[in-house]
């Protein structure tokens, strides 16, 4: 969409822009004609190869690339001004746990909030997108099932089943409430994104968590069965579409899950058998004793409400996948 009537789209920016979702809105802003401001840790001086974000289409001309960090949430007022959305992603990870889990999660809520007071600050950002994660909502003894938007995951629960990523799972949670706290009690603007878990292609050189869990039959990887035994799955294109929808809708308000599958490891198992006959995709009996957490199904009704459509499904999820797994030479 280079030139015309596009061009007065407005600015907006993209916190955390190297990860996988966030490298995907950005490709997808700059289609849909908007400049975008991205925030990136260390940048110039890390040695961290940028490429795939400078060489979109577009980008020289309309992708800004500034230094900010988390640990000092001040760097990240000269990419918010003057833009009219932001969408924060960027958010501390420590799946090793180095960090005691009260200091990682006081730094990511204050880190989101004071980026949350720049919007604010900045009077110009109108709406501001801010992830939040299915383990967010899933993770509570309520037995809901579907989950909706009225759901929270509980805290003491996550601790006491203590899955893989109990931490980051805890810190979502807590930050996704402190952030819907500041925007009504300031009068920000605020959305937020509950994806699930996140499937398809990728445009960043490494394979993303979430697809390298999702493909683990794939990859032969039996120790993250236990991580799809039951899960919720949506499309990078879905989801960052899915962003792009909830800023420009007037009417969006509050969170919004955004997840189009629910699938259990042995419907993956039968799904990918005959498709993929050259990997050795475990035998659905063989996985009948696998253990790990099982997502209660998400429900999308109120994205789906709002207008959104979803436009892919699990085929294209893995199809995506894999041929980006080879093409990048992981498989």
């Amino acid at each position: 969409m280079e030139g015309g009537d596009d061009d007065d789209k407005g600015i907006v920016c993209v916190t955390g822009g190297t990860g996988y979702v966030a490298s995907w809105v950005i490709m997808k802003l700059l289609q849909h004609g908007y400049k975008v401001h991205t925030t990136i840790r260390n940048y110039p001086d890390s040695k961290k190869d940028i490429s795939f974000l400078t060489n979109l289409p577009g980008a020289s001309k309309k992708l800004k690339i500034f230094n900010a960090d988390l640990d000092h949430p001040h760097t990240f007022a000269a990419a918010i001004e003057g833009c009219i959305g932001v969408f924060h992603l960027a958010h501390p990870i420590d799946f090793q746990g180095k960090e005691p889990e009260e200091v990682k999660n006081l730094r990511a809520i204050n880190g989101t909030l004071k980026i949350l007071k720049a919007c604010l600050d900045s009077k110009t950002v109108k709406r501001v997108v801010y992830t939040s994660s299915a383990s967010a909502v899933a993770f509570n003894d309520m037995g809901l099932d579907p989950v909706d938007e009225s759901a929270w995951s509980d805290t003491e629960f996550i601790r006491s089943l203590n899955p893989d990523g109990a931490s980051y799972y805890i810190s979502k949670t807590l930050v996704e409430r402190a952030a819907l706290e500041f925007g009504e009690k300031h009068g920000l603007d605020l959305v937020s994104v509950i994806p699930s878990y996140v499937n398809g292609p990728f445009i960043c050189p490494h394979i993303p968590g979430s697809v390298s869990v999702s493909l683990a039959m794939i990859f032969g990887d039996q120790n993250q069965y236990k991580l799809i035994n039951k899960v919720p799955m949506v499309h990078i294109d879905d989801v960052a579409s899915a962003y792009i929808f909830l800023l420009d809708c007037p009417n969006a308000k509050g969170r919004y899950i955004c997840s189009s599958i629910n699938i259990t490891i042995q419907e993956i198992s039968e799904f990918l058998s005959p498709k993929y006959p050259e990997y050795q995709i475990p035998p659905t009996d063989s996985l009948k004793d696998v253990g790990g957490f099982k997502y209660p199904d998400l429900s999308s009704k109120k994205l789906l409400d709002t207008g959104f459509k979803y436009k892919y499904g699990l085929e294209e999820m893995y199809d995506g996948a894999i041929q980006c797994c080879k093409e990048k030479g992981f498989l």
